[in-house]
């Protein structure tokens, strides 16, 4: 028998502000113009933000340890794209 998850509207109403906080930082870094590390800094709170709405929506968080680590293998062959693209842009 499966188990179901209920998140409250309390859950709910602090991701709604975490997402809202870190979008609103997203538009503070993309006007700030940090030059090369604008990008990796954009990549990163990209992330956070993909892996809050992965864990608390998708419920990600109640499901079992094989689907945690096939989601951790996937953001892992991400990051590998990032930093090889990163190595062929600085060694251009």
């Amino acid at each position: 028998m499966e188990k179901h998850h209920i998140s409250s509207y309390t859950s709910h109403g602090i991701v709604l502000t975490v997402l809202l906080t870190l979008t609103a930082l997203s538009v503070t870094i993309a006007e700030l113009h940090l030059g090369a590390i604008s990008v990796a800094v954009a990549l990163l709170v990209a992330s956070i933000k993909g892996t809050t709405v992965l864990t608390y929506f998708m419920h990600l968080k109640y499901e079992s340890t094989f689907f945690k680590v096939m989601v951790a293998g996937v953001f892992a062959m991400y990051a590998l794209i990032i930093i090889f693209t990163f190595f062929d842009y600085i060694f251009r």
